[in-house]
């Protein structure tokens, strides 16, 4: 018997995108416009870096479990204590659901190139994962619809979806829900939930509340606390109720716990945020469909753009990366011929489209028209 799993031993490790660090050694640049991540180029709240450091001469006692911050968001969505949970980062959530909800004859069903995060996790339990294509870069709910058999216990769905932008409406999501039985649980992973929350078309998942969906979100995207690692879920009391027995006892940190809460209590940053992202997705739309690239359009806090081939991709990639500008290929979620561009400061949108403007134009312009 093999020591590891054929399962795990075929995985390949998440990759996260190209550190400015790394990137500023390889060519010796001085600035770096890092557009890999997703991540909050404003930064951090000031309001929780003040109660990260006020909880930081606690470090000696083991924190509560995310216990404070349940009970805000409780408050704040009007839903009981029982019905969230806190961890670290709304993957580490997804990870305890694998662990809580999965047994080994179950299928798991989603798009392809789904977030890669879920990809690793979801297979590393060594089940059936299932897809089907995307309908115009976004979740083709009929579709998925149509696959359910006995044995699906968990679907997947990210809205906005990561790497694409797309949303699925409301109507869309009645339409689909009407085909899924009881026993199958729905992760709804709403990571970019801010972003898309005030386009009428969204559904917001929490006036969803069906026994059988589980709402993930994060800190990491427009509170801008990615190195802290803290993300949250809403569900039914029994589905909270066990996915705690899996759960790290004492996680999330009491650092991260304390700046997601003081995040809450920061509306202007959250409107800040929102309103750089709001320009940067236009600027960033505009200047690529200029050079004559595809890109989907995105409800989120990045855009993708699609090349001919993986070959101009990676070339692409390369030649931004030369230049200081750091975006995500994304071979690895199963899209070789696909550009993930992350919004950032005005002027880091700027670099990138001119960038690109150099890169693009000179070397596939040619080529097209030779």
């Amino acid at each position: 018997m093999p020591l590891v799993p054929p399962y795990i031993e075929s995985l390949r490790p998440y990759e996260a995108g190209r550190t400015i660090e790394s990137v500023r050694k390889q060519y010796g640049l001085s600035h770096i416009a890092k557009l890999a991540s997703n991540e909050n180029p404003l930064g951090v709240s000031p309001k929780a870096v003040e109660a990260m450091v006020k909880v930081a001469g606690g470090l000696n006692i083991y924190p509560n479990g995310g216990l404070d911050l349940r009970e805000v968001l409780a408050s704040a969505y009007d839903v009981k204590v029982e019905n969230v949970i806190a961890g670290g980062g709304s993957e580490g959530i997804m990870s305890n659901i694998i662990r809580a909800f999965l047994c080994d004859e179950d299928e798991v069903l989603t798009t392809e190139a789904a977030f890669i995060g879920f990809q690793v996790l979801a297979k590393s339990r060594g089940v059936t994962y299932r897809t089907v294509p995307y309908r115009d870069w976004g979740y083709d709910l009929p579709a998925l619809a149509g696959q359910i058999n006995a044995n699906t216990k968990i679907i997947y769905l990210a809205n906005p979806n990561n790497p694409t932008g797309a949303i699925f409406t409301r109507h869309q999501f009645d339409e689909f829900y009407k085909h899924v039985p009881e026993r199958v649980l729905i992760i709804l992973d709403e990571a970019y939930f801010e972003y898309a929350k005030d386009n009428p078309r969204y559904p917001d998942s929490m006036h969803y509340r069906y026994d059988n969906v589980i709402t993930l979100r994060t800190f990491s995207k427009v509170y801008g606390l990615a190195g802290a690692r803290i993300g949250y879920g809403f569900a039914h009391e029994e589905l909270i109720r066990n996915l705690l027995k899996v759960k790290l006892p004492f996680e999330p940190s009491s650092t991260a716990q304390a700046a997601g809460i003081a995040a809450l209590a920061d509306p202007e940053f959250l409107h800040r945020s929102l309103e750089l992202n709001a320009r940067g997705l236009r600027y960033l739309t505009e200047g690529l469909t200029d050079l004559g690239l595809t890109v989907v359009p995105s409800q989120a806090n990045f855009v993708m753009t699609v090349l001919p081939t993986g070959q101009d991709a990676s070339r692409v990639f390369e030649e931004l990366l030369a230049q200081g500008v750091v975006v995500r290929p994304l071979k690895a979620f199963g899209l070789p011929h696909c550009l993930r561009i992350s919004t950032g400061t005005d002027d880091d949108n700027r670099l990138c489209v001119e960038a690109l403007k150099r890169s693009y134009a000179a070397n596939l312009g040619a080529s097209h028209t030779g």
